[in-house]
């Protein structure tokens, strides 16, 4: 179904969500205490939704359990006042399915499903994985189209016949594709994230509803004014916030994996105990945290 020129889908799962960090003990255990003090204090900052179990959240190496305990605890925190969607993508279509009805059972708002990684289907298996995904479940479902960590885009034509399913209603977009993507929002009603901090702003302006945002740890109060004052057609506005978060994009983006400085910038802010991460994911530096500081400061984000 082709919309109209002037369409502007709805946000079906909010406008800034936070690709919510695992906070872990020191000893590497979950911390659920943790866990609900960060998602109360993200909403409160100004994000609409929230997502566990993604990438940022370390679902390569949290159990299936772990994953269930943490959903049911941060909306036991917030599902009353945000959009709670869970990380259920794997490369296993059946562990996929299994995830994913688990995330119902537990009360999730929707679903985020990575495309399969490793593995490399071909696009025909990604249209029948995710078919089969959306099928298990009555939730809404954004793809994660994210090549650079799977291996595997999602084609602009496969994107198009997804969205022929009644319940994938969404793409986290990380691809970097703007043609691509100006094509499915053409074509679809599709309902587009930017899913790289770095495109936040240029994602906006092609049409893009909200963000899944690893920076927002740090800048949730900016992103929700950037996309008030691109609501309002203010882009100047936008501009300058963005440009201010230059140093912070890099800081958590570019100067180690974006879960590890997350948790650094987290920790060092005083909102989570610990930075600790689970292997193969090691810790920022004492050095690291030093420059942390320093663009967090550039950026605006400390007192």
């Amino acid at each position: 179904m082709a919309p109209s020129s002037t369409h502007t889908p709805p946000a079906p799962f909010g406008r800034i969500l936070t690709a919510m960090v695992t906070p872990f003990t020191a000893s590497g255990d979950l911390d659920l205490d943790a866990a609900q003090r960060l998602a109360s204090l993200l909403v409160d900052a100004g994000n609409d939704g929230l997502v566990v179990s993604g990438t940022t959240g370390e679902s390569p190496t949290t159990t299936d359990a772990e994953k269930d305990a943490l959903l049911r605890a941060v909306l036991e925190a917030v599902g009353d006042r945000a959009v709670v969607v869970a990380g259920a993508g794997t490369n296993d279509t059946r562990h996929a399915i299994e995830l994913s009805q688990h995330a119902e059972k537990a009360g999730a708002h929707g679903l985020l499903v990575v495309t399969p990684y490793y593995n490399k289907p071909p696009q025909a298996g990604l249209l029948a994985h995710f078919r089969a995904v959306a099928d298990s479940t009555g939730l809404p479902v954004m793809l994660y189209d994210i090549p650079g960590r799977t291996g595997m885009p999602i084609a602009t034509e496969t994107l198009i016949q997804l969205a022929e399913h009644d319940r994938i209603v969404a793409v986290k977009d990380a691809k970097g594709d703007i043609a691509g993507t100006t094509e499915v929002l053409a074509r679809t009603n599709l309902a587009y994230y930017s899913g790289a901090d770095e495109w936040n702003l240029a994602l906006f302006a092609l049409g893009a509803v909200g963000a899944v945002s690893v920076v927002s740890h740090v800048a949730s109060k900016d992103y929700a004014a950037m996309v008030r004052a691109v609501d309002a057609g203010d882009l100047a506005t936008a501009r300058a916030i963005d440009r201010r978060l230059v140093p912070a994009y890099q800081a958590i983006m570019t100067r180690s994996q974006g879960a590890i400085m997350a948790k650094a910038a987290l920790e060092l802010l005083g909102v989570i105990p610990s930075r600790a991460v689970r292997l193969p994911l090691v810790p920022a530096t004492d050095e690291q945290i030093t420059q942390l500081e320093a663009d967090l400061q550039e950026a605006g984000l400390t007192s």
